[in-house]
């Protein structure tokens, strides 16, 4: 759902929202032990949005992966079928369910529409969202649930993690709550998520940087937790040999990192390193977060490694890192690291030649250094570094010679 609201259009001046409730009261009269419902500001449904639904491999987002649209699996709004039997949509005066079993007439189930005219109407939706009777967003989905999926719906809710906003470009407010007549017999975590964008950018080398603030509130606290970003976004030419089918005239890869400049926001002990737009369960421990658009595997939650598209896409972040981390340090009063900033070179020096510092001359750091462009000391400068020095001015013979033993031993 946050992949379809993402790829939804906007009224200029909204401020783009998501909002989930999920309410124990059955106004559908399926019979069903939960009801999700799923509310979005966006321009509301066309004919030509009913007419894909009712269609089987037809997308209006299919061909416009350049124009930012980020779906791509075909599945889309037939998904919410794992959780419910009977979706229901009410948007800019249509008001039309969908049934699993088929229909009598047809003997097709999934796409053929019927409409609505009894459960749920739009005074039961109204009055589970509260707020005025004229306040309903453009789009409602109603989702009676199968009775398998309660629960997981709601930890899957309850698991919503800050950072989903962070690499969306439209959706600016996501907010989970749960309603029952007794709030007692609440178990999903109340969350309001909130973005706000510094759109003051650095442009650099086809990149741009910018600060993303997003706020978290929990179960209605009037404390909001605040965590800032310094996002770096960056184009890179997509090479030849990692062109596929699936982004068949994309020429760009668009790699954006994400550095929080505090403690990130924790929901369980694992935090997602990479995103595709919305996190996948790949976990790096880096102190950043990678995001692009990568190939997936149909949950969406799987990055495929062997895949050369997704290939070039990781040979660009090294190059992305050390960009964003110049660019940061260098030029930004705000920067975290700006007082703690080391020039790896300047650690020693003799004979005019900077050396770095023996703690990284090691083999486990050796492609890391050839990537930086730090060249191998040449043999001879050793020579001239012990010759010239006092390290062995006054000892007897015998510990000169177990020096040279030393050095000889240890050479590699």
């Amino acid at each position: 759902m946050c992949v379809n609201a993402e790829d939804n259009q906007y009224i200029k001046g909204v401020r783009p929202t998501l909002q989930f409730i999920i309410t124990s009261k059955d106004i559908t009269a399926t019979g069903a032990p939960a009801t999700l419902l799923i509310f979005n500001n966006e321009k509301g449904f066309s004919r030509e949005n009913i007419e894909s639904l009712c269609s089987v491999g037809r997308s209006t987002k299919k061909g416009n992966r350049s124009c930012g649209y980020i779906g791509e699996k075909g599945i889309g709004f037939k998904s919410v079928f794992l959780i419910s039997d009977q979706p229901y949509i009410f948007s800019n005066g249509y008001q039309i369910r969908f049934n699993e079993s088929p229909c009598p007439h047809c003997s097709l189930g999934y796409i053929v529409p019927e409409w609505v005219e009894e459960k749920p109407t739009l005074l039961d939706i109204k009055q589970i969202y509260g707020g005025s009777k004229d306040s309903l967003p453009t789009t409602t989905i109603v989702l009676p649930l199968k009775p398998d999926k309660v629960n997981p719906v709601k930890q899957q809710l309850s698991s919503i993690h800050p950072e989903v906003l962070l690499f969306l470009s439209k959706i600016r407010h996501v907010s989970v709550r749960e309603d029952n007549d007794d709030p007692k017999k609440n178990s999903v975590t109340t969350v309001s998520i909130s973005s706000e964008v510094n759109f003051v950018t650095v442009k650099n080398m086809n990149a741009e940087s910018y600060t993303i603030h997003l706020s978290v509130g929990e179960n209605s606290n009037d404390d909001e937790e605040v965590c800032s970003y310094y996002m770096w976004k960056q184009k890179f030419p997509v090479k030849l040999e990692n062109v596929v089918e699936r982004r068949s005239g994309l020429e760009e890869w668009v790699v954006t990192l994400a550095f929080p400049h505090h403690e990130r926001f924790h929901k369980d002990k694992s935090l997602p390193g990479v995103y595709a737009f919305l996190p996948t369960e790949m976990v790096t421990n880096f102190p950043f977060i990678i995001q692009a658009d990568f190939i997936l595997a149909s949950s969406r939650e799987t990055i495929l490694l062997d895949d050369k598209w997704n290939q070039g896409i990781l040979e660009c972040v090294p190059s992305a890192y050390i960009n964003a981390f110049k660019t940061l340090v260098m030029g930004s009063n705000e920067a975290p690291a700006q007082q703690e900033g080391v020039y790896l070179l300047d650690l020693s020096s003799h004979d005019g030649v900077k050396i770095l510092s023996s703690s990284f001359d090691k083999r486990q750091y050796d492609d890391a250094l050839k990537f930086l462009g730090v060249k191998q000391v040449k043999i001879d400068w050793y020579a001239r570094c012990i010759q010239s020095s006092n390290l062995v001015d006054g000892v007897s013979e015998d510990i000169y010679l177990e020096l040279l033993h030393f050095v000889a031993k240890n050479w590699s």
